[in-house]
């Protein structure tokens, strides 16, 4: 099983960041959300990885390049021009970095990497969301309803409290009830192969026609996931899970 992330976006929400990084490489208790995002498909049995390039690409080609070597401890023979490893904590995972254009949307990307793909399956999702699925429950769920697609539905994170009002007169406080408005896509999909289908070109948006044929068609099922998620769209967010991660109860950790 591989799983596909998408790493290519500007990120021009969170310019505060991505002026200079691109948004997956923005760091949440001192790693990359990207790398969040790699450890809990680690911790349901999915090590292989695809990732979509684009705006500064070559800045995570250079983190992982570096990565297995900042996680150990070596001798450097400078005239042997030779590395000795004494240490080494780096994960086992084979990451594969693809370059898929800067102005490319996501339905581009996924056609662009589909050859990189080797099974009939793959998960498939945004570099910069978090959450506490259950990856292996969502590779079950699209392997028994046997059709093209599943969506990991979620519920919007809530963001604003709700006033109670008489008139103008405030009678009351509350936290936006959980739920309200109903699921979102929240990422974290299976796919099978043949979705490549769907998409046109380079423009072509997965989450507009791609999504939207595979729903009439009957080809996309949900995926219900009523626990934690949150994506990093804004700077709010990001500290946000920073301070969720500083707590040492990050809903995300499960390894």
């Amino acid at each position: 099983m591989q799983a596909v992330i998408l790493a290519g976006g500007l990120g021009t929400r969170l310019s505060e960041e991505t002026a200079l990084r691109p948004k997956p490489l923005v760091e949440i208790g001192g790693r990359p959300v990207l790398w969040h995002i790699m450890k809990l498909y680690a911790a349901h049995g999915v090590t292989d990885f695809i990732v979509c390039l684009g705006y500064r690409g070559y800045m995570i080609k250079e983190f992982f390049s570096s990565y297995a070597l900042h996680l150990s401890d070596v001798t450097l023979d400078l005239g042997a021009r030779s590395v000795t490893t004494h240490r080494h904590e780096a994960e086992d995972w084979r990451v594969t970095l693809i370059d898929t254009g800067d102005a490319t949307m996501t339905g581009g990307r996924l056609a662009r990497v589909l050859k990189y793909v080797t099974g009939d399956i793959f998960c498939f999702t945004y570099g910069d969301g978090l959450s506490d699925v259950n990856i292996a429950a969502t590779i079950e769920f699209h392997r028994k309803h046997g059709r093209k697609a599943t969506v990991t539905a979620v519920y919007p994170p809530r963001r604003f409290g709700v006033l109670d009002m008489d008139g103008e007169r405030v009678t009351g406080f509350r936290e936006k009830p959980r739920g309200e408005g109903g699921f979102i896509n929240g990422g974290f999909f299976v796919l099978s192969r043949d979705v490549g289908g769907y998409i046109k070109n380079d423009e072509t948006i997965w989450e507009h026609e791609p999504l939207q044929a595979l729903a009439e068609e009957r080809q996309l099922q949900a995926f219900r996931h009523e626990g934690f998620f949150q994506p990093m769209d804004t700077l709010r967010d990001k500290n946000y899970l920073e301070e969720l991660w500083a707590s040492g109860a990050a809903p995300w950790k499960c390894w």
